[in-house]
């Protein structure tokens, strides 16, 4: 379960203040499907950092698993990182040198604990279709391909949660529609929790719930459905 109470982010723009969020209070759910969407500004990209643990609120705190993230110190918060969260960015941040094997395997080098080794990662490529692909490169890898990998690679240490930054804002729309039916069948399959930020109102309308941003703060939460009927 993740808890996000009070999370406020402030930043300064010179003599203005710019409020990127103010006073979320958001719980997902152990194995929820979330997407967060809003305009560009709303605080949709803010607020995926905060969970993820790449930036420091101003205020409020993020509850991971019971571990309040908001008292911890930045070595710990990295272990967090490594050990409970799970990262799919829309332009992949694959390391060209390596194959998609290796790539996948990458967050294990750097896990305090790892949760995970090579079978797993092969069978986690196996899962979203590239078994055949193992020790290809990026550059010998469709955008879709190098985003299935970078899928696989986000599941690697067995994370409680996966956030998504435009995970399928670089592709067509047939392959946006693969990719997320993959991510949900690792949902489903793997109880790992999913937030998802994306423009693509249609991808949104596939996931559990959805919830809205306007200036920095929650506008609307309401199951998926119901947000687009």
């Amino acid at each position: 379960m993740i808890q996000i109470e009070n999370l406020t982010k402030h930043y300064r723009q010179g003599q203005a203040v710019v409020r990127a969020l103010d006073g979320v209070n958001l719980t997902l759910e152990d194995g929820e499907f979330v997407s967060v969407v809003g305009r560009s500004g709303s605080g949709k990209t803010t607020l995926l950092d905060s969970v993820g643990l790449l930036v420091r609120p101003t205020a409020g705190r993020v509850v991971i698993d019971g571990v309040d993230t908001a008292a911890a110190r930045d070595g710990r918060k990295a272990e967090l990182r490594s050990d409970k969260i799970g990262f799919v960015f829309q332009e992949y941040n694959l390391l060209p040198a390596f194959d998609a094997l290796e790539n996948v395997m990458l967050p294990l080098r750097y896990a305090a604990r790892p949760k995970g080794d090579r079978a797993w990662a092969e069978a986690l490529l196996r899962e979203v279709g590239l078994g055949d692909r193992m020790h290809h490169r990026p550059d010998q890898l469709s955008g879709g391909q190098q985003q299935r990998v970078a899928i696989a690679r986000s599941l690697v240490n067995r994370p409680a949660v996966v956030l998504g930054d435009e995970p399928t804002g670089a592709v067509d729309s047939e392959t946006s529609a693969q990719l997320l039916a993959i991510m949900r069948r690792m949902n489903r399959e793997h109880g790992v929790t999913f937030m998802i930020v994306t423009h693509d109102l249609d991808l949104a309308a596939h996931t559990d719930r959805m919830i809205r941003l306007k200036d920095g703060k929650v506008a609307v939460d309401v199951t998926a459905a119901a947000a687009v009927a």
